[in-house]
């Protein structure tokens, strides 16, 4: 759980993936998540949780559904959504954070 009070705590927007590799939305969002990271460069970190390999945090930040996606920016969240997204949706709504 400290690692992720590291990973989190940035003033650069944070947007964070929860996914698991049996869960047919979380790996239709993979592609979408290496556009978005790559569209955004430096101006933002992009990352992928896996839940089943980090199922005390999954459970701390009350993951139900799957694909879930977070926007931390030092180190409060700021947004939250669970289910698919297209890439310039969320290219969109990191922006905004900027």
């Amino acid at each position: 759980m400290s690692k992720f009070g590291e990973l989190i705590n940035t003033q650069l927007p944070v947007l964070i993936d929860f996914y698991t590799e049996w869960n047919e939305p979380s790996v239709s969002m993979h592609p979408v998540i290496r556009d978005v990271a790559a569209a955004l460069g430096d101006k933002a970190k992009v990352i992928k949780i896996d839940v089943d390999k980090n199922q005390e945090l999954a459970e701390a930040l009350r993951i139900k559904g799957l694909p879930t996606l977070m926007i931390y920016k030092a180190g409060e969240m700021i947004w939250r959504q669970s289910g698919e997204l297209d890439a310039n949706t969320l290219i969109g709504i990191v922006q905004e954070q900027l």
